[in-house]
């Protein structure tokens, strides 16, 4: 559920600090990364030897290194989270995020992250009924932060009533709610197209490439996950959709293809290309199946259509047209091209020389590039994981 997600997990000075570790060991079973920064009251509560030797990621405290005076980028943390949880925040903290007070790194993370926000409040009694506390948990939901309601219990100063940090459990199910009911795509439609293509020579044999159209699903099935309308048209796969919304377009050639696309792209806002298409095609194939013959024999080959360029060309305003470009060479210059010359609104570079990318495996390593010149780069991650990545880039430049 959580496999390659960012979290950073944000911990305040408060006794529910001791929840932390088994909050971060459960996202860490889950398959999240996950990232911690403490204020410097937390410590008092929980050592961060513990909290990095659970996340397998160094914690940090401050905004530098004070031995070397190195910068802990608060940005870059910032940036790279795809979900920060603040929890426990004590009613302090609460007051700073809520004021844009960032005195230290946590807030200064807070006010530099592009991501959704979880805020769990930890506190006595008296504390979490103040009408500050009430104003400030008010202005942070205003902001789009989401609450994590305190629990009645018993608290440490020995009072009982509302003040408890929720239990790491249900963070963590929350956390899995979360990302399983984004519907950023709701009302859109998608085509996106997976696989390879497969060129007949002759009745038995065929022009093809490896692609095992793995990456193509992963992306149909992360924007039907979002609510979108999909439209798959697949080459010959042996996978099949996790997804019951997405209506799968079985083809084998290319041709079949670019008929299947064009019978849909002019209604569908988001177009995806990541299908493996062949380039060429035999000329004259085959009724029959070719004989072996003493002598070597020659095929004559022909171009297929374009299927991007000519979905491009028909491209409407509203529309968003994605291409992949799968290089061993010159890679960046040749995805560069392709991306201005077929009128793309994103090309995304894999390159066959990069370990864990390409054909036939579980994962892959992107570089998205856009006609403004910005680059967005992943690592090494599994291809449902690079899937979502790449729809969060397209819902960003489609919105509004």
């Amino acid at each position: 559920m959580l496999q390659g997600k960012n979290i950073l997990l944000g911990i305040t000075g408060s006794i529910a600090a001791f929840k932390a570790p088994l909050l971060v060991r459960l996202l860490k079973k889950e398959g999240a990364n996950v990232k911690v920064v403490m204020t410097p009251s937390a410590v008092d509560f929980v050592t961060p030897l513990t909290l990095s030797t659970l996340s397998q990621q160094p914690v940090l405290l401050e905004p530098y290194n004070k031995t070397d005076g190195s910068w802990h980028s608060h940005v870059d943390w910032g940036r790279w989270a795809d979900l920060f949880v603040i929890a426990p925040v004590s009613a302090n903290t609460l007051g700073k995020m809520a004021h844009g007070i960032a005195d230290n790194l946590l807030t200064t993370c807070y006010l530099s992250a592009k991501c959704p926000v979880f805020f769990a409040p930890a506190m006595d009694l008296d504390m979490f009924k103040h009408p500050t506390t009430a104003a400030n948990v008010k202005i942070l939901q205003s902001f789009g932060n989401k609450l994590i309601e305190p629990q009645t219990g018993e608290l440490a100063s020995g009072l009982t009533g509302a003040g408890r940090m929720e239990e790491p459990e249900v963070i963590l199910q929350l956390i899995k709610e979360y990302f399983n009911t984004i519907k950023d795509l709701e009302g859109k439609r998608v085509l996106v197209t997976a696989g390879p293509t497969f060129e007949n020579i002759d009745p038995v044999r065929f022009i093809g490439n490896y692609s095992s159209g793995k990456m193509g699903y992963a992306l149909a099935d992360e924007a039907a996950r979002r609510g979108a309308s999909v439209t798959l048209v697949s080459g010959p796969v042996n996978i099949k959709s996790a997804e019951s919304g997405v209506s799968i377009v079985n083809v084998r050639s290319a041709s079949e293809m670019l008929h299947a696309c064009k019978q849909v792209s002019a209604e569908s806002e988001i177009v995806i290309m990541a299908a493996a298409v062949a380039d060429y095609t035999p000329s004259e194939p085959s009724t029959e199946k070719i004989k072996k013959q003493e002598s070597d024999i020659s095929l004559s080959l022909k171009k297929t259509e374009d299927i991007l360029a000519t979905l491009s060309k028909e491209k409407t305003a509203r529309q968003f047209i994605a291409g992949f470009a799968l290089e061993t060479d010159n890679e960046k210059d040749n995805a560069l091209k392709k991306l201005h010359t077929k009128n793309l609104d994103m090309i995304v570079l894999n390159s066959l020389n990069d370990t864990g990318a390409g054909f036939g495996v579980d994962t892959n390593k992107v570089c998205m590039i856009f006609p403004d010149n910005t680059e967005v780069n992943t690592d090494t991650l599994p291809k449902i994981r690079i899937a979502e990545i790449i729809i969060d880039e397209i819902v960003k430049r489609t919105r509004g």
